[in-house]
């Protein structure tokens, strides 16, 4: 079994031991039935096993099973679980079942027998009756979201909501109002919430998400690294995991606005999407944690986690980089994938290919935008990082916005032709999005994307808007307009800065586990970490030297060997050490376009020189560990207190041994 699926727990209290007996007859096999003879057994087994039903029976009085019944909705733990109360009368052969529907509006009055709107039935009833009920709980807990996505053959639609800044705004109402016409409608699997995008502030996702779960459909929540520590983002992860909420998209994040209290706030990225995708899966297998000294298991999650995934850029190195930190993600458990904002069918095509080419079995969406002229020309703009508009296609979406509905028709039939090519195309769902699209929009879209869907290699060549000297990692097959299953020639040239070279050499000199100058500079590293006055004399020289060649920024946990001798902390503005973020455009990073070239573009063209550029999709990078900060990277690495130390099997010399050569376990 997968250690992040939770299994399915019952838990039936009750001094009658024939009540387990029934419910156990009354279910499958991958339910797992737990008993409890009394209240405080059965306490002690909900803080264990967090069960989806708890079945309350005979427990001495009426009043007793009131109390238990209303103790269990207050409880922290057992107030998201299903409850039933089963009264077996063996006197006259009969039972009833009462549950949450008509106990939450007067559990007392539900206790006597005349006029109760839940008659005692003949015990013959009863199993049947008991195995419908558990089944309608079982099914209504279950992540909706995550049995589409996985169900062979199915597509599911997911509908973005922005809820946008302020407390008390029509913006949020309209967002639950659309939540609810979905969830009646039936015509989404999900309603996606964002996280400040753009990296505008705006009001947190958490709180609508628990009225979306409320109105009867599932809610997709964002997660930004851009805004949180570490700590922040496991705090996150807890509250929603408290409020039942488990779907996810782990994102980077967009860099911050000027729209924040005086002025731009600061960036955080603590995390990258990579390492927060591991930090959730730990989650789901149950954290360790130190508590009053004592190594303790935390109860574990049940997140489903999704990322996004741009695959419209231009030069190679990008393109590359985007697919090699896909494939970090998968390795680091995305459970799912969402593709950005372009309009190019090959390109989409393109990355099926490559996720089926590596026997990925990922469920794939393809991210469909109903494209106003507006929000084109700022996409054209790149002022919407990682989507992609062309020339061509601005061009058309100013003609069409010159009709007499501005347009209108015309975006919803082209997103509607999306839908159908993309679910064509073998993708598992549409996530559609759109500024103040109304739920009869989204409607449309579906209903016609269905209808066109049989036809939707016809419709291919209305997708094809290529990025002048664009990049394809396949072949166009140019019988069907897609992609041929050869893989295209990498022409993008290699570059050798001195800087790179001489760094390679110096860090083959000196640092390599394996050169002559390894051990002796190990054992010198050992001595002036025991004298202060000598670290503070290496520490300076390191400060001077790297800042000179690296605009270092004594980190302590250095990433230069990581990134093709590029400082990622002062380098790159969301401090990036597992490939690219989406937001780089024509080679340039998103915070600074037409200024700084992406630094994991340069990095490419550097380790191309080599051979060496599929390094990038190598070992996934630990985030930076902030208890080294304005420490010595040198001595930290030598005496195996950093992560490039522990990814090479350096040990700390107080671990056993100092000899490089011996790998951890």
């Amino acid at each position: 079994m997968d250690p992040a699926t939770r299994t399915k727990n019952i838990l039936v209290i009750s001094r009658d031991p024939t009540l387990a007996d029934l419910v156990h007859n009354a279910v499958d096999n991958n339910v797992s039935l737990h008993g409890a003879a009394g209240e405080a057994e059965g306490w002690n087994i909900i803080q264990e096993i967090r069960p989806e039903i708890i079945v309350l029976g005979e427990l001495g009085s009426t009043d007793t099973v009131i109390k238990m019944y209303k103790d269990l909705r207050e409880g922290w733990i057992s107030r998201h679980a299903s409850i039933l109360i089963v009264e077996l009368n063996e006197i006259e052969n009969t039972h009833r079942i009462l549950s949450d529907e008509n106990l939450e509006t007067g559990i007392v009055n539900y206790f006597l027998k005349e006029g109760s709107e839940s008659p005692f039935q003949s015990a013959g009833a009863l199993l049947p009756r008991l195995s419908e009920i558990i089944a309608e709980k079982l099914k209504s807990r279950e992540n909706r979201l995550k049995n589409a996505l996985q169900e062979p053959g199915g597509f599911c639609t997911i509908w973005e909501q922005i809820p946008g800044p302020g407390a008390f705004e029509k913006r949020q109402a309209a967002v639950l109002e659309n939540a609810r016409k979905a969830a009646r409608r039936g015509i989404a699997c999900a309603i996606s919430i964002t996280d400040n995008p753009g990296g505008n502030p705006a009001i947190a996702t958490d709180i609508l998400c628990a009225e979306i779960r409320k109105a009867g459909i599932d809610p997709l929540v964002h997660i930004a690294f851009r805004d949180r520590s570490r700590n922040q983002a496991e705090s996150l992860l807890f509250q929603l995991a408290a409020l039942d909420i488990n779907n996810i998209l782990v994102l980077t994040g967009d860099y911050p606005s000027d729209l924040g209290y005086a002025g731009k706030s600061k960036p955080v990225f603590d995390l990258d999407s990579v390492n927060g995708l591991r930090l959730v899966k730990e989650m789901n297998r149950g954290l360790m944690r130190t508590i009053m000294r004592k190594p303790t298991r935390l109860g574990s999650t049940d997140f489903f986690a999704g990322v996004a995934f741009s695959p419209f850029k231009q030069m190679e190195a990008e393109v590359m980089g985007q697919f090699y930190k896909m494939k970090k993600k998968v390795e680091a458990g995305a459970d799912f994938v969402i593709t950005q904002v372009g309009y190019d069918a090959r390109k989409l095509h393109e990355f099926l290919m490559w996720l089926n080419e590596r026997q990925y079995r990922i469920p794939a969406l393809a991210g469909i935008y109903v494209l106003s002229y507006q929000v084109a020309k700022a996409m054209h703009n790149n002022h919407v990082p990682g989507c992609v508009v062309t020339e061509e296609m601005l061009r058309q979406l100013a003609t069409e916005s010159e009709s007499s509905d501005k347009g209108r028709q015309a975006r919803l039939n082209r997103a509607a032709k999306m839908y159908a090519i993309v679910k064509g195309l073998g993708f598992r769902g549409a996530y559609i999005s759109g500024q103040n699209m109304p739920v009869e929009s989204l409607e449309y879209i579906v209903t016609k994307g269905n209808e066109l869907a049989g036809d939707w290699r016809s419709l291919i060549p209305e997708f094809n808007y290529p990025q002048e000297n664009g990049f394809y990692f396949f072949k166009q097959d140019p019988e069907t307009g897609l992609n041929s299953t050869v893989q295209a020639l990498k022409n993008q040239a290699p570059d050798r800065p001195l800087i790179y070279e001489v760094s390679r050499a110096s860090h083959r000199l000196f640092f390599e586990p394996d050169s002559g100058l390894f051990k002796p500079l190990q054992k010198f590293m050992r001595r002036v970490d025991a004298s202060p006055f000598l670290y503070r004399l290496l520490h300076s020289f390191e400060r001077w030297i790297k800042s000179l060649l690296y605009g270092c920024k004594d980190c302590g946990d250095c990433a230069l060997f990581d990134a093709a001798y590029l400082c990622p902390v002062s380098q790159c503005p969301k401090d990036q050490r597992n490939a690219p973020c989406g937001g780089s455009y024509q080679g340039w990073c998103e915070v600074y376009p037409n200024e700084k070239q992406c630094i994991w573009v340069q990095a490419y063209v550097r380790l191309k020189s080599r051979g060496k550029e599929d390094e990038i999709g190598g070992d996934i990078v630990p985030p930076c560990n902030w208890d080294l900060w304005q420490s010595s990277s040198w001595i930290n690495y030598f005496l195996g207190r950093d992560h490039s130390a522990q990814m090479r099997g350096i040990r700390q010399p107080d671990s056993g041994s100092a000899d490089p050569s011996v790998k951890k376990d």
